[in-house]
Formats: C-alpha cells, sequence, structure tokens
C-alpha cells in the first residue's frame, strides 16, 4: 500500500478546514493510506515512509507559517543523503495572493529534493480582488478543489503516476 501524508500548520482553523477537505479527498482512494500530520508533530520518519506528500500552510507576510518553515529546518540534513525525489503538492490559506509561500516552498523542496506534480492550490481570505471565500468561512468551491487535490494526489499514486 501506498502512503500520503498531508503536513500542515494552521493557528485559525482556516487551513485545517482545507486540509481535512484534502483528506477526505484522498481517502477516497482505498489503495493509499493517507493521514494528516500537524507541522510541529511531523518530522524525518514522516518523510521515509511516505511516498508523496502534500503541505498546506497559511500565507504569513508573504510567506509559509513558522511551523512549516520549522518542520523544513529539522528534516533538512536528515533528508539530503536519503534524495527523497517524492512528489509533492501545496494548498496555501493566502491573504495576500500566495506567491511568496509557494515561491519559497518550492525552493526548499528542491533542495530536498523533491518534485511538485500539481498546481498550487491557493484559497484566497478576501482581501485581495477577485479572491474566492474568507478562509474562515471557505467557499464550497475552493474546499471542493481541495478534495480534487487529495483524490488526484491519492490516485496518482495507486496508479504508479507518481
Amino acid at each position: 500500500m501506498k502512503h500520503l501524508a498531508i503536513i500542515y500548520h494552521s493557528l485559525s482553523g482556516g487551513t485545517e478546514a482545507l486540509a481535512q477537505a484534502v483528506l477526505h479527498g484522498a481517502r477516497q482512494e482505498t489503495q493509499v493510506s493517507s493521514r494528516l500530520v500537524r507541522a510541529f508533530d511531523a518530522g524525518i520518519e514522516d518523510l521515509k515512509k511516505s511516498d508523496a506528500i502534500i503541505f498546506g500552510t497559511p500565507e504569513n507576510f508573504g510567506y509559509m507559517s513558522g511551523a512549516l518553515k520549522d518542520f523544513f529546518d529539522r528534516t533538512y540534513d536528515a533528508a539530503l543523503p536519503l534524495q527523497l525525489n517524492l512528489p509533492y503538492a501545496i494548498f496555501i490559506s493566502a491573504g495576500n495572493d500566495g506567491s511568496g509561500a509557494v515561491r519559497e516552498i518550492d525552493r526548499i523542496l528542491r533542495g530536498y529534493p523533491m518534485r511538485r506534480v500539481a498546481d498550487p492550490l491557493i484559497a484566497l481570505s478576501g482581501k485581495t480582488p477577485g479572491s474566492i471565500a474568507p478562509v474562515k468561512k471557505t467557499s464550497g468551491r475552493i474546499l471542493q478543489q481541495c478534495e480534487e487535490l487529495g483524490t488526484t494526489m491519492a490516485a496518482g499514486l495507486a496508479l504508479g503516476i507518481f
């Protein structure tokens, strides 16, 4: 059986709602074991036993959360000799446009190395023109997109695409 980890941080609950939707979608694929792991609780063992990872974070000051950055800081040196080359995806609850968080997560994960296999999913907070809904009142549309992200990653693993 393949293993998918969803490593995320949430302080207000918005990103956790997105993470739960990603997990719900991933669990539609019965040939993949999917689990949520909070960034502060995740470690190198979570990377070792995973066949793919989905990272979730709020956008803080145009960057990823400190908790997700802490996860990367704690696992980077141990991951280097493993040459994991895991497929990954990202979802972000953003107050700006999420691009800074995406850019820095991608930059860090190239060093592990890991490879992004899906476009980043960004839930805008409603403070930006053209945004979706406030993250605390996450719309059905973005939750559906999160479920689809989870389903896509899990199906890709089950089919051997990733």
